[in-house]
């Protein structure tokens, strides 16, 4: 039976309050394709190759964490740009993306994801005055070692992981935030907080947690982002009469 863009675009708005969270890019349907969904392919990013791999499969929606149309980007519909929207249009895909409501939801998100593989207890958001907190804070149930965290998230996410800080020094409290969410180490090491995991590192970032005592991970932007685009799909798999189906496409940064 499927779903329509239009009902599906209305139901993802209100389970990630989308119109709520002021953001970088628009949010919900970036491309309109046809009327009728059956088959959902999700992903991390928009990329050519996940539209290839949709098109491929006959998808008739994508939905991403990483669309199209930031602030600040050329406005221009030209080069790769040009080859993405005609290829959606072509095809009559629709486009969904959701970026900082895929982030922070409490169940779906990708912070509350990725705390569910690496055993985090979720405690509040780490901007405790903010309701929609984009980093958040919690705590192992069992303190482990620098080192053991290390291999722990190498084991979960398949990834390189690049960390600063005492590799026997024992870990009991923890922040995080998924993607590009370094900027977040100040504000956890000056709660007290032992570690912070991220996706990504600046320059900057490993001189604020050795000045500061914080032990930092950085486990790859695409590597800590995979798992809200599936579990929302597997969400909208067991909700609608849709077939959904994830596909990653690697990408070691």
């Amino acid at each position: 039976m499927g779903i329509t863009n239009k009902d599906l675009l209305q139901h993802l708005s209100e389970l990630l309050q989308a119109e709520r969270i002021k953001d970088y890019c628009p949010n919900g349907l970036q491309v309109e394709g046809r009327s009728n969904i059956n088959k959902i392919v999700t992903g991390v990013t928009a990329s050519q190759a996940l539209i290839d791999s949709a098109i491929a499969k006959e998808a008739d929606a994508i939905i991403v964490h990483h669309g199209y149309f930031w602030k600040g980007e050329d406005p221009r519909i030209k080069g790769m740009k040009k080859q993405r929207l005609a290829a959606l249009l072509t095809h009559d895909i629709n486009l969904f993306a959701y970026h900082l409501p895929l982030d922070i939801h409490a169940t779906l998100g990708n912070n509350a994801q990725l705390a569910k593989r690496l055993d985090i207890e979720t405690l509040a958001g780490l901007e405790p005055s903010d309701p929609f907190s984009v980093a958040m804070q919690g705590r192992f149930e069992t303190p482990l070692s620098h080192a053991d965290l290390v291999k722990r998230l190498k084991s979960v996410l398949n990834s390189n992981v690049l960390s600063e800080g005492e590799s026997e020094d024992m870990i009991s409290t923890v922040a995080w935030c998924t993607g590009g969410g370094q900027g977040y180490i100040d504000l956890a090491a000056e709660q007290g907080i032992d570690a912070f995991i991220t996706g990504e590192v600046s320059e900057q970032t490993i001189h604020t947690a050795r000045e500061m005592g914080i032990h930092f991970f950085a486990a790859g932007h695409h590597a800590t982002e995979r798992y809200g685009a599936k579990a929302l799909g597997e969400y909208l798999a067991q909700t609608f009469s849709v077939n959904v189906e994830f596909i990653d496409i690697p990408n070691p940064a």
